[in-house]
């Protein structure tokens, strides 16, 4: 492809520093996933990442599909309406960092633009400080979603590193 890529790695680490999106309809809730299913991983990943080149799990094999969402550190956080799935996150916690990662977030294309990764982000940030942790990060790229960078700065998270790669 050979593309200059701008990567973004962001942090946030007091739960105080939240700008919190609230104010959504009662009809959009979000339930951590249990017992896990890789395959809601699976599914998530490959509709949202076809747009943003989410391309290192197009690879792995369903049993590391499942050791990935078994693995105690990995939660995965499903956003629903009232009758269907509409996006997703899934943290990492690393306990011997005292940190969590947002490995992905990301809303499917029918409930884009209706405020919902604002929100989700939101939930994600404050799922992530139950774990009591140092910081929760994220690394973004601008092959995400036109607004995710700003949603992250919006929502109280600093750039913290920048670097440019190439695919």
């Amino acid at each position: 492809m050979n593309k200059k890529i701008q990567r973004n790695y962001l942090e946030i680490n007091f739960l105080e520093d939240l700008k919190e999106t609230t104010g959504l309809s009662e009809k959009y809730s979000i339930s951590l996933v249990d017992p896990v299913d890789f395959q809601l991983n699976k599914f998530f990943y490959k509709k949202i990442g076809k747009n943003h080149h989410w391309v290192d799990r197009l690879v792995w094999t369903e049993k590391q599909w499942i050791d990935y969402v078994s693995n105690k550190n990995v939660k995965t956080y499903v956003l629903k309406s009232i009758k269907d799935i509409a996006g997703y996150f899934e943290l990492i916690l690393h306990p011997e960092k005292d940190e969590v990662e947002i490995a992905y977030l990301g809303v499917l294309e029918e409930y884009q633009n209706k405020k919902l990764g604002s929100f989700l982000l939101s939930k994600a940030i404050k799922n992530s400080f139950l774990n009591k942790p140092k910081r929760v990060w994220v690394h973004t790229c601008s092959l995400d979603h036109k607004n995710a960078l700003n949603n992250y700065i919006s929502r109280g998270m600093k750039i913290f590193k920048t670097e440019t790669v190439l695919l």
